[in-house]
């Protein structure tokens, strides 16, 4: 075997293994739409607090009720569409959507992202609330991050972004609610269209 074969064929095996790996079917489009839902859901959640004649929400109040729901629904159509354009990512990429590797991203990426959740809910309901888009945005890109050795690699590059805006968040938590809209919306239609052009068309 020459050296030219043995390359070859070393480069066919470590492909191999990191086709066994990583899961390549997450859609970009699915980071769009989910860009976008955040943005109408900022937006939604900017309106209702316009109209509460408040500049800060009360945690027994129906405006906060409201928005709570509409975060609830921004959350539920982003994994809804996330699963469907990755499904059918998969099949045209003739992969299964639920194998060994799906299930070690799906949970690498829970396990950060459920904590924080649980975080954040105790923190509201002790009335401690300032930072709670901050932290949002820093559980999620850890989440991110844990999962992207899972996945495409230039995940970890949006939770590092994710990041460092909840931690700038951090520092000024009056404008907590547009970090949010930056790092969940904006940046999210940016990561989403850079991974489309790259590896979905």
């Amino acid at each position: 075997m020459s050296t030219e074969e043995y390359l070859k064929d070393i480069t066919e095996i470590k492909d191999m293994m990191n086709k066994s790996s990583r899961f390549f079917s997450l859609s970009g489009l699915s980071g769009i739409m989910a860009g976008i839902y955040a943005l109408i859901g900022a937006a939604i959640a900017y309106y209702l607090v316009s109209i509460s004649g408040r500049d800060y929400l009360i945690l027994d109040g129906k405006i906060f009720n409201y928005i709570l729901l509409d975060l609830l629904i921004v959350a539920l159509l982003s994994i809804i569409t996330a699963i469907f354009l990755s499904t059918r990512k998969a099949k045209k990429n003739n992969e299964t959507l639920w194998n060994g590797t799906s299930k070690r991203l799906l949970t690498a990426f829970l396990i950060p992202l459920i904590t924080g959740g649980i975080y954040i809910i105790i923190k509201i309901y002790s009335n401690h609330y300032g930072l709670t888009g901050s932290l949002m945005l820093i559980f999620y890109g850890l989440a991110l991050i844990n999962a992207s050795k899972y996945t495409i690699g230039n995940v970890k590059y949006l939770g590092y972004i994710e990041i460092v805006l909840g931690l700038i968040c951090a520092v000024y938590p009056g404008y907590g609610f547009w970090f949010w809209v930056l790092g969940f919306g904006v940046m999210h239609i940016i990561y989403g269209s850079l991974i489309y052009f790259k590896h979905d068309r």
